[in-house]
């Protein structure tokens, strides 16, 4: 089965779903907290579900209600043997390692999809440097490991992924010694450090960060408890403020536009490219007379690109995407797949190694396209839909319950129109 969407306008007012990163490091921090903490505006999707299953695996308390959880850090969260199964969270994976490495265990970590091809060597360099067993299977997240990781001075790429440096920023505080993370390469997707650094911050945790070239961590720290609301995630704004970009009437309501999330750069792109963004009573909105081309540096905000990209290929001009080779290694090969829907679609879209160049057109023509599993491409596909002069089919429309579970309702709100078909029809 899959989902053909009519093009239609969308118009209304939407409430932004809670930032998954956030989410992550807060549900995190509340259970390393020595006391109980409450976590409120919580979306549970397949990721954060993921974090969840993984705390309560080291044996955190956590109580799930309607919208909020209720976590008690007060017992023991070690345990010496667990699974912990990440799913298709690559957060959850890399964030866990070194935090269920604070005290001697023997773990086995599992996961779905393509979580098993992501980049792992990171960690496994560290084992072998301190002495930590593990086993693992190329291709397929099955991965054991045995031991107690210490602290001391980490070389990290900072090219890889910023969640192995978030994963030791959470862990380091907990151990004996003092510890020092050296970057061996200049780090791509700094917001997301900065919001590890910030939810540490508001959980007691002190990180001197040296110009993200180093990091300094004092040993024998303690996790203080603290009540948190979820900020609205500009990752899932990104969709709507596009859509608001290609004449579409969307106002976001919820947005913190004073926050450190790093895909919060849609808007100044946007606006780069000649719109304009305002305030009103139903919210932010996102307006467009005509859009122009631009040139994108994309390491720094990868989840973004797809969307962005949408964005370009309906401007004047030629846009460049460029530092974007880490989308090659995300729920799928976003570089590519972007390229290729773009071009299915109707527009005009060149793969590169580390890049795409896109040429705008007036109007796209629809068509039938993949969301290659990925929740990111299906909702790019959905926002393309309301440009296209042709109906668009998607497959694997549930995908989007990684990260947004309720898109198809909300998008169905906005005036979307769409219907379950089989494939080829």
């Amino acid at each position: 089965m899959a989902i053909k969407i009519t093009p239609h306008q969308l118009s209304g007012g939407i409430a932004v779903p809670p930032s998954k990163s956030m989410a992550h490091r807060a549900i995190i921090c509340a259970s390393l907290a020595q006391g109980r903490s409450v976590i409120t505006n919580i979306e549970y999707s397949k990721d954060i579900e993921a974090t969840i299953g993984a705390m309560k695996s080291l044996g955190t308390m956590i109580f799930e209600h309607e919208d909020y959880l209720e976590i008690d850090g007060t017992t023991t969260f070690m345990k010496n043997q667990c699974e912990i199964n990440c799913f298709e969270s690559g957060s959850t994976l890399r964030f866990m390692v070194p935090i269920a490495l604070v005290c001697e265990n023997n773990l086995h970590f599992t996961g779905e999809g393509r979580l098993g091809k992501r980049p792992m060597q990171v960690y496994y360099d560290i084992f072998d440097q301190q002495g930590i067993s593990y086993l693992y299977r190329e291709n397929v997240l099955d991965l054991y490991v045995r031991g107690r990781m210490h602290g001391g001075e980490f070389h990290l790429p900072g090219d890889v992924s910023s969640q192995f440096i978030s994963g030791l920023l959470f862990a380091l505080p907990l151990m004996d010694e003092d510890s020092r993370i050296v970057m061996t390469s200049p780090v791509q997707s700094k917001g997301y450090i900065d919001l590890t650094l910030q939810m540490l911050d508001m959980f007691g945790i002190q990180i001197e960060n040296h110009d993200y070239q180093e990091f300094m961590i004092k040993g024998g720290q303690r996790y203080q408890p603290c009540d948190y609301r979820v900020e609205a995630d500009f990752s899932q704004a990104a969709f709507y403020l596009v859509a608001g970009a290609l004449n579409n009437q969307v106002c976001l309501q919820d947005l913190n536009n004073e926050s450190y999330q790093g895909d919060k750069v849609v808007v100044d792109l946007l606006c780069q490219m000649g719109c304009q963004y305002t305030e009103t009573t139903s919210g932010m909105c996102m307006q467009s007379n005509g859009l122009k081309a631009i040139s994108i540096d994309g390491s720094q905000c990868p989840d973004i690109i797809p969307v962005m990209a949408l964005a370009c290929a309906l401007s004047s001009g030629t846009s460049y995407i460029h530092h974007i080779g880490r989308l090659r290694i995300k729920e799928c090969d976003r570089l590519k797949a972007t390229v290729e829907v773009i071009n299915q679609l109707g527009g005009q879209a060149i793969e590169m190694e580390d890049a795409m160049e896109i040429t705008g057109v007036e109007k796209l023509q629809g068509g039938q396209v993949s969301s290659y599993h990925d929740h990111r491409m299906a909702m790019m596909e959905a926002i393309a839909s309301t440009v296209c002069l042709e109906p668009v089919i998607i497959d694997d429309e549930q995908c989007v319950e990684k990260s947004y579970p309720r898109f198809w309702e909300d998008f169905q709100q906005l005036g979307g129109v769409f219907d379950e078909c089989k494939l080829g029809e």
